[in-house]
């Protein structure tokens, strides 16, 4: 049990994304901080959507960690989800990792309190053992969205593509 909690946590430290099924809803691909033996997490207005997933204070979910260098899964786990209370001493730990991965914030100077006032900062503890992944490719239909066209394809595309032709 040892080895495979070190291979967990060797393997989500390093990931910068995480794969997330909740009870209810899609996997999210979800970034997150590994801090003192669990992965931590930020969902709310703003942040990531986890609403959608089911994760609430004793929820289970599973964890899917993806290669840093590849991309390609390397492990998946089962975790106990706790929500922290807000400006807690767990919560504020957590949130001081949190805000240093946080890329782009809008509000980097007053990020505590939003994510304090409006959003959730989730535990996943891993329990359990590690999932075997199924040998099969694991592909699954794109999520709708409003981003995704299926027009035909411009006919000047190829020419303005392969630049004119100068003439001799």
């Amino acid at each position: 049990m040892t080895q495979t909690l070190a291979l967990i946590e060797e393997a989500t430290k390093k990931s910068g994304l995480i794969w997330v099924q909740g009870p209810t809803g899609p996997s999210r691909a979800l970034w997150h901080v590994w801090h003192e033996g669990a992965a931590h997490l930020v969902g709310g207005p703003g942040e990531q959507p986890v609403e959608e997933l089911g994760l609430a204070d004793g929820a289970r979910a599973v964890v899917t960690v993806r290669s840093k260098d590849k991309g390609g899964r390397l492990v998946t786990w089962h975790a106990r989800v706790s929500e922290l209370a807000a400006r807690g001493e767990q919560w504020g730990a957590a949130v001081a990792e949190l805000k240093g991965k946080r890329l782009n914030a809008p509000d980097a100077e007053r990020i505590e309190e939003r994510w304090a006032a409006e959003c959730r900062v989730l535990r996943l503890e891993p329990e359990g053992s590690t999932v075997e992944l199924p040998s099969g490719a694991l592909a699954a239909q794109p999520l709708p969205s409003p981003a995704v066209t299926r027009m035909p394809m411009p006919a000047a595309l190829p020419r303005l593509l392969r630049g004119r032709r100068r003439r001799g």
